[in-house]
């Protein structure tokens, strides 16, 4: 049984924990969820997310191949300070 293998499913996911007013936020798209969080913290992970997957795109890569080093660098470089 030769042949090529396809990449497997992945999806970024990512946890806020520091929700102090009791609503429940939660964003998706095709390739990562976002849950959870204060309103801040919700919308500076989302905002990390979309700017680290248009920077993945910019550079041909997708999030089922791309290296775990170089994923936490992007991710890092994306964050808002």
């Amino acid at each position: 049984m030769g042949g090529k293998r396809k990449p497997k499913d992945a999806i970024l996911l990512g946890v806020g924990l520091d929700n102090e007013d009791g609503h429940k936020r939660l964003t998706t798209a095709e390739k990562f969820a976002i849950m959870g969080g204060s309103q801040e913290t919700h919308d500076k992970m989302t905002e990390t997310v979309l700017k680290t997957f248009e920077e993945m795109d910019r550079k041909g890569k997708a999030l089922e191949s791309i290296e775990p080093s170089e994923l936490k660098d992007l991710i890092d470089k994306n964050t808002p300070k």
